[in-house]
């Protein structure tokens, strides 16, 4: 089965990460596949609204730590697949509702600040270790976050690398509701046929117009994207991947 499920289910395209044994660890082919089921949705009419999701046990691990690594041997930065989907989440032209359970990790919890609506279930937990691991923000993070929380709440997040639970998610404005798990698919689904259902044109114009210019956050990407290739060769970054490698045996 693949690593990434793109299903049509009327005006609503669901785009899920589906490795479970690695915890929807994102691969460089994720990357790409997920890039371009969201920009393929931005051609289709009949698409009018995006529900990204994880698996049960868990939204996303993150980046996969393999690929972490042969970039740093490389002496790359991020691959041209995350760019790609970080760039297709930025310039998205359709509404983006996300479905969070369990624990989203770096990019896991970034991307959601790209999202008009997101639903956690009371079991999700959102962390961004960048800094603990030597290197910095991604996702143009470092832009909406302080916009979104404040500088305070997104200095612990995104720099001290402290976890949210789901309310405090909720009142830091990242997550709009929390649910039990097992209500997390259908609350979901129902919030994004409430969106598909509104006039398309109306909701793109309304989002378009509150989310501002996405060169702006393009642009953002891409200087953090040079950051973090400088960083991901440093000394500090080594020391902490060796660290975390020899935690994992």
């Amino acid at each position: 089965m693949p690593d990434i499920l793109v299903t049509d289910d009327g005006p609503i395209r669901t785009v899920r990460m589906n490795r479970p044994e690695k915890k929807n660890a994102l691969t460089l082919s994720m990357y790409d596949a997920m890039a371009a089921a969201i920009e393929e949705a931005g051609t289709r009419g009949e698409t009018r609204c995006l529900l990204i999701a994880g698996t049960p046990q868990a939204f996303c691990a993150g980046n996969d730590i393999g690929d972490f690594m042969q970039m740093a041997a490389q002496g790359g930065g991020l691959g041209a697949p995350i760019l790609r989907f970080l760039h297709a989440l930025a310039r998205c032209q359709k509404p983006l509702v996300a479905a969070v359970a369990g624990n989203a990790v770096g990019v896991g919890t970034t991307m959601l600040l790209h999202c008009d609506h997101v639903i956690a279930a009371d079991n999700a937990r959102l962390s961004t270790p960048f800094i603990a691991l030597g290197l910095v923000p991604e996702a143009a993070s470092s832009l909406i976050a302080p916009k979104l929380m404040g500088q305070a709440r997104a200095f612990s997040l995104l720099v001290m690398g402290r976890p949210l639970a789901p309310e405090a998610a909720k009142a830091a404005g990242i997550v709009n509701t929390v649910v039990p798990a097992a209500e997390l698919e259908a609350t979901a689904l129902s919030a994004a046929r409430e969106i598909a259902a509104l006039p398309a044109e109306g909701v793109l114009i309304a989002r378009r117009l509150m989310r501002g210019a996405a060169d702006e956050i393009v642009a953002r990407i891409d200087e953090e994207a040079e950051a973090f290739r400088q960083r991901l060769t440093s000394p500090e970054a080594r020391e902490a991947f060796t660290a975390f490698l020899s935690r994992k045996k």
